[in-house]
């Protein structure tokens, strides 16, 4: 059974920086994407990036290009999100998922989800 724990969530003013982890478990990964999302209270669930575990071919989102960066270590398992200039529209519980038919912005294709954690961006 895949597992996916995601860490480094938190309280930080706008303008500051935070890194997430997503640390994956349960099988043997190879040529899958790995995304992270985000909803905020009363908003859908949100496409971040996303990165393919193989190659490692990467989107992000419009919203979140420039200031963010997707990236793994393919030898921990672990996907990482380093979020920089943040704003406070950032906030929301961030959720890592893995799509076992490679990379996509739809949640609906994710086949796995971390239980997510939370991203609090203070103005």
């Amino acid at each position: 059974q895949v597992q996916l724990v995601e860490s480094g969530g938190g309280l930080v003013q706008a303008g500051g920086s935070l890194r997430l982890s997503c640390a994956a478990s349960g099988r043997t990964f190879s040529n899958y994407g790995m995304g992270w999302f985000r909803q905020a209270p009363g908003k859908e669930r949100e496409f971040v990036a996303v990165i393919r575990l193989s190659g490692g071919s990467i989107g992000y989102a419009d919203s979140v290009k420039g200031r963010f960066t997707i990236s793994k270590d393919n030898a921990k398992n672990t996907v990482y999100l380093q979020m920089n200039s943040l704003k406070p529209e950032d906030t929301a519980v961030y959720y890592c998922a893995l799509n076992l038919g490679g990379t996509s912005w739809r949640p609906a294709e994710y086949n796995y989800w971390g239980q997510g954690t939370q991203v609090t961006v203070s103005s």
